[in-house]
């Protein structure tokens, strides 16, 4: 094994995925929607970096090529986990999250079935794009949990008058609370938008990895 820095930031986002759920173990929200945004978001640029530097320096390694796609599936994993179970269980959120967690389990088990023959289920293009619309996907909603538990907090301290004066489009508003309310809902509708392209990728991605496995997966006769 070489431990140069690609790898070690691929082992540190690795380490980051189960901290995004931790953050809402010890902290309070909106506090642990800031600090699992910040985490995701800085877990979710070290995959470009790993990458980048490792080709760059010349540092390409087997224990590198493993871990990456791991860590890249339980940052993503785990971060749907937390967000669909602080959710109101929407089906537009649960939908493209289930075909996302249902496709990572399907092609993880593909490739530890063929063995040594799973190099023919190779990284494309597409899978790329798939892994870089559901990190998007889950900065924009958490940072919609932001924007939704502030807007909570400064509602709950208002009077109910104030707060229909402030929400209505010709009233008043020193509290901020129409761009609270503005923030959560198009960072909802934009992370939503973005799953559902996300899940799309994500299955056919799925079928074109199952397609190439196919012919291993034939019985001899």
């Amino acid at each position: 094994m070489r431990w140069n820095l690609p790898n070690i930031l691929t082992a540190l986002r690795l380490i980051a995925a189960p901290g995004v759920a931790v953050m809402f173990l010890y902290f309070s929200r909106p506090l642990a929607d800031w600090f699992a945004l910040l985490l995701f978001i800085s877990a979710a640029v070290t995959d470009w970096f790993d990458g980048y530097l490792a080709r760059l320096w010349g540092q390409e390694s087997k224990i590198g090529a493993m871990l990456d796609p791991i860590a890249d599936k339980a940052m993503v994993v785990i971060a749907l986990m937390v967000i669909v179970g602080y959710s109101s269980m929407s089906p537009w959120l649960v939908l493209p999250a289930t075909m996302i967690l249902f496709r990572e389990v399907f092609v993880s088990g593909l490739r530890e079935y063929l063995g040594d023959t799973a190099g023919t289920l190779k990284v494309t293009k597409l899978a790329k794009w798939k892994t870089t619309f559901q990190m998007i996907a889950i900065a924009t909603l958490f940072s919609q949990g932001v924007f939704e538990h502030y807007l909570a907090l400064s509602v709950e301290a208002l009077d109910d008058q104030v707060v229909t004066r402030a929400l209505d489009a010709g009233g008043a508003d020193p509290h901020g609370l129409r761009w609270q309310e503005a923030g959560m809902i198009w960072t909802g509708h934009l992370g939503l938008t973005l799953l559902w392209i996300a899940a799309t990728l994500t299955l056919i991605t799925g079928w074109d990895y199952f397609v190439k496995a196919l012919p291993f997966l034939k019985d001899e006769t």
